[in-house]
């Protein structure tokens, strides 16, 4: 990669930064006074707030750079379509894990992730309520911030010998994701919404996290760049990394892991 190119994915992932805390301060003010839920053709619901962070985030990325498209959840048209293959774009989930917004659990997250050749290259993954954020910014590895405190560097960690931590979807678990951690032995088991599972396989507080129910692209792409600068994987039942730009943008199911 050269200088130009490193350059340009640094200004690009601190853009993508300060729209992810902006929208995490969009979403916390409809957090704190409350939004009506709709449902969408699919039965999922959505709440102003998706709406609101949605309008943020893709006008601020295309202000960045107005050459690359910008596919996100809440207000992508062609999802039947994938884009040519190789193509640069910009994946978003404005406000991934609306159920655990709705549970007021404080688990959901921002995600933002820039796409090339069918891999995420860069990733931001913001959670409001906690105030933290996952930064991969093509340069080569992962930091977490935290508040106002300098950033720091994050890596996955080994399955320990006593086995692995499993940490699998809270509002999403189900029955074939049960029988593969049953297999597993676990040394303990936990439960999140959202992409911050990735975040905690990225900082080495967990070490598998199994999904064979439905997920869409923008649902993995900022924490699969996160989790694999950190040095873990994000692989289908075959072993393959997750691809992106595919038609209709739906995941297979997959297994995320730290570091071998």
């Amino acid at each position: 990669m050269s200088g130009t190119d490193r350059e340009e994915l640094a200004r690009l992932a601190a853009e993508a930064r300060r729209l992810a805390l902006e929208a995490g301060r969009c979403i916390m003010a409809f957090y704190r006074d409350g939004t009506p839920v709709e449902t969408k053709d699919d039965r999922s619901p959505i709440t102003e707030a998706d709406r609101a962070a949605d309008r943020l985030i893709v006008a601020g990325l295309r202000a960045a750079d107005p050459r690359i498209p910008v596919v996100s959840e809440e207000s992508w048209d062609a999802r039947n379509a994938a884009l040519p293959a190789g193509r640069r774009f910009w994946l978003v989930d404005p406000l991934d894990g609306t159920r655990e917004f709705i549970g007021r659990t404080g688990e959901f997250t921002v995600n933002i992730a820039l796409i090339e050749a069918g891999r995420p290259v860069l990733g931001v993954l913001h959670a409001p309520v906690r105030d933290e954020t996952y930064v991969a910014d093509g340069q080569g590895g992962a930091v977490r911030f935290v508040g106002a405190a300098p950033p720091q560097a994050i890596r996955a960690r080994q399955v320990p010998a006593a086995g692995p931590a499993v940490i699998a979807s809270r509002s999403h678990r189900d029955a074939e994701t049960d029988a593969y951690i049953a297999a597993l032995s676990p040394a303990r088991t936990a439960s999140a919404g959202s992409a911050l599972k990735f975040g905690l396989l990225a900082r080495g507080e967990a070490d598998l996290y199994p999904r064979f129910g439905r997920t869409m692209e923008w649902d993995t792409a900022a924490g699969q760049a996160i989790l694999e600068a950190a040095g873990g994987h994000v692989r289908d039942l075959d072993g393959s990394p997750l691809r992106y730009g595919k038609a209709g943008f739906a995941n297979p199911p997959f297994v995320a892991r730290g570091a071998d």
